[in-house]
Formats: C-alpha cells, sequence, structure tokens
C-alpha cells in the first residue's frame, strides 16, 4: 500500500529536538537524559501502516507473555507520557503496548482534514496496531482523546478482542457541555504564527495538570507536544465524528472510568454521561488531581489499573471473544 507520509519530517524533528537538549544547562540534561534512555530502552520499536497509509510508531514493554495492555496518549502527547506505568514494578508482568497516534510523535503527520476529521480512521489505527503486534484481547486504557479513540475503535470492530476499557479522564464525545472551553489557548493551538502556536501548545500543557510536573520533566512532555501536526490539532478542535451514543450500551465487557477531581479540560458531567451509557461501568475519582491522574498519581493508577486488568483476565475465562 502506498503511503501518503513520510518519516523524514518526523526525524528532522527529532535531530532539532536533540540540539535543543543540547542547548539547556547540564544539570537540567542530566535530569532529563536518564528518561530518555528508558524511552529508548524498551525491548521493541516497530512501525505499521494504518489502511489508510499512515506510519504508525509502535512501543512494547514489560513481560511479552503477560496479559496485554495498550496505553493510548491524548491530544499533543506521545508514548512518552506514560513513562510512570511502562517503568512501574506494579505492571511489569503486563504486556504493556504504547504508540503515538496519527498527527503525533514518531507517526506520520499528514496535512489532509479527512485524516483527522474521519473518526473511524482512528479506530482503525487502533486496531492495525492491535494486528501488528498480534494482541489477542487487550485492556484498552484511553487518555483524553484516547478515550474517543477507544469509541471509535468500539463503534467498528466491536468489544470481541478486547478484555477491558479504561477511560482515563477521557472523551467520550466531543459537545461543547463536555469540554471546558479555553478559548485563548484554543486561539492560540490554532494560530498560523509559530510562537503563538507553541505558546499554545505551552499553556495546553500545563493545563493538563493540577500537580505540575517538575521543570525538567515538563520541558521533555512539550518537546513530545510540540512534535504534534498544527493540522490534526486544528481538526481536533473542528470536529471529529463519534457515535457514543449508538456504541457504548452494547459494549458487554468491564469498563472503567478514573477521573481527576481538579480536571480543567474536561468536564466532571463526561462521567456521568459515560455511565448512563454503561451503566455497569466503574468510576473511580482522584481527588486534588488534574487532566493526568495517571502521570499525578501514579502509584495509585497503576494500582487500579492492576487490580481493573486482574478482573478482566478473570472475565476473559468466562466470556470467550464473540
Amino acid at each position: 500500500m502506498k503511503t501518503t507520509c513520510r518519516f523524514l519530517p518526523d526525524l528532522a524533528l527529532a535531530v532539532v529536538a536533540a540540539v535543543s537538549l543540547l542547548q539547556v544547562p547540564s544539570a537540567t540534561r542530566a535530569a532529563i537524559e536518564p528518561v530518555m534512555r528508558t524511552a529508548k530502552a524498551a525491548p521493541n520499536q516497530m512501525f505499521t501502516t494504518t489502511p489508510d497509509g499512515v506510519r504508525v510508531a509502535i512501543q512494547e514493554y514489560g513481560d511479552p507473555k503477560g496479559p496485554e495492555i495498550v496505553l493510548i496518549h491524548g491530544l499533543g502527547g506521545t508514548h512518552l507520557d506514560w513513562m510512570n506505568q511502562v517503568r512501574s514494578p506494579v505492571l511489569s508482568k503486563y504486556r504493556l503496548v504504547t504508540y503515538d497516534l496519527r498527527g503525533h510523535g514518531l507517526s506520520g503527520k499528514p496535512a489532509q482534514a479527512a485524516y483527522y476529521a474521519d473518526g473511524k480512521r482512528w479506530g482503525d489505527e487502533l486496531r492495525a496496531v492491535i494486528e501488528a503486534k498480534g494482541l489477542k484481547r487487550p485492556v484498552l486504557v484511553g487518555w483524553s482523546l484516547g478515550g474517543l479513540v477507544i469509541t471509535n475503535y468500539l463503534e467498528t470492530h466491536g468489544d470481541s478482542r478486547v478484555a477491558g476499557i479504561v477511560y482515563v479522564d477521557g472523551v467520550i464525545e466531543l459537545k461543547p457541555e463536555y469540554i471546558k472551553a479555553k478559548s485563548e489557548v484554543v486561539a492560540a493551538l490554532t494560530s498560523p504564527d509559530l510562537a503563538t502556536y507553541l505558546e499554545g501548545t505551552r499553556q495546553f500543557l500545563r493545563l493538563c495538570f493540577y500537580r505540575q510536573p517538575d521543570p525538567e520533566t515538563f520541558a521533555l512532555l512539550y518537546a513530545g507536544a510540540a512534535m504534534a501536526s498544527p493540522d490534526m490539532i486544528k481538526q481536533t478542535f473542528t470536529g471529529i465524528s463519534v457515535s457514543a451514543e449508538a456504541t457504548l450500551p452494547k459494549v458487554a465487557v468491564p469498563s472503567l472510568f478514573i477521573y481527576g477531581e481538579r480536571d480543567a479540560l474536561v468536564d466532571a458531567r463526561t462521567v456521568e454521561r459515560a455511565r448512563q451509557l454503561m451503566p455497569k461501568m466503574k468510576a473511580i475519582l482522584y481527588p486534588e488531581t488534574g487532566h493526568a491522574p495517571f502521570f499525578e498519581q501514579p502509584d495509585r493508577f497503576n494500582a487500579d489499573l492492576h487490580r481493573f486488568a486482574q478482573e478482566a483476565e478473570k472475565n476473559k475465562s468466562v466470556t470467550p471473544p464473540r
């Protein structure tokens, strides 16, 4: 299949990021480099191509024979967002798979709006990752935009190859009542001016946390966020198709919603909406926590994910794939 994107621009961005790293103070660089070495130490990194020709970067950590978990980052993120999960002793027995969504990180960044507006393409991308890694029935964990990806996957492919789903401050529907509008940040993120766009990226990343990361970690996350495609960012705010109301009531596998009480981006009514559509869904509220519970309270999050994955694994034995 002929691809519509190229990896060279992503490589160029990585080179720029590396050069930028050399320009920071030695103390800061010393703090960042261990994290970067950890990221590079993934046992397996590979690329696959989606049905619509987008090249997707996939990483794998943990026990290759363990129960499977796919971690899906949010808007402006990369697989590095999950650094506290892939290094967790609690989750080391699992086969952990991460990937960079289209328009993000090391994955392809086509310019055309259709690659981002059609929710089915995001769902098909997740399916391509599952197939490329030969996963049987993973637990799907979606943060923010990653939740929308899960919903779009379920709409087309159902839950027959899924053990369970976890929304982490996840976007269920792109409706105004569920998204906390930050007009000035949206304006900056959709600006054609590079300086304004990068400042908008910084502000957006700050809004992801109630408990802010240390400066070195924030710098690493910001570098990843700055790799995101402006075309993708613009289309995300314009809209991505999703049919949660028709899709989620059909879900039969275990489901969980983890939500930070101090989320500045996704409204708490999203949890109520999710439970309305999936009455059996469990919900966990993290007090004094923002949009990124897995980053702000990693120990608690990893323990909660471990418990849920164990339950999902037990459920697999009594509910074989349909």
